[in-house]
């Protein structure tokens, strides 16, 4: 079974992500940017890592650029292969290009415009192969 780690503060996109996703994989849900790196760091921990990891760009704490980065860091130390890596999508309101493409830069592997919706969602998946 596939794990999926669902990183966003809103409570509506969260529970949203949740019940869509769960049909994927067993997910785990966190309100913040530090409890995401806690989730990552506590499943490399117990050889359970994330398949799929769904990151708000505007959370608390340390928004979602950053985990992506903190992230992609913890999966070079570990020597991770491609295959191996956790697949990161980034969720955000914003339109703004520059941060979409920081979030490029360091690694994410698609990003989805809210408002999200099943058929937006399903696409990104197929599209990163998470899904057929």
């Amino acid at each position: 079974m596939k794990r999926i780690l669902i990183a966003e503060d809103d409570m509506v996109s969260r529970k949203f992500l949740s019940k869509f996703l769960s049909q994927y994989g067993d997910c785990d849900s966190v309100v913040d940017g530090l409890e995401a790196i806690d989730a990552y760091m506590l499943g490399i921990k117990e050889k359970t890592p994330y398949d799929l990891i769904c990151l708000d760009i505007m959370m608390p704490k340390i928004d979602g650029v950053k985990v992506l980065k903190t992230i992609r860091d913890l999966e070079k130390q570990q020597e991770l292969s491609e295959s191996e890596k956790a697949k990161i999508i980034i969720t955000t309101v914003l339109g703004e290009s520059h941060v979409v493409q920081s979030a490029f830069e360091f690694g994410c592997n698609a990003y989805a415009n809210k408002p999200l919706d099943m058929k937006k969602i399903t696409e990104v998946l197929k599209r990163i192969d998470f899904i057929e």
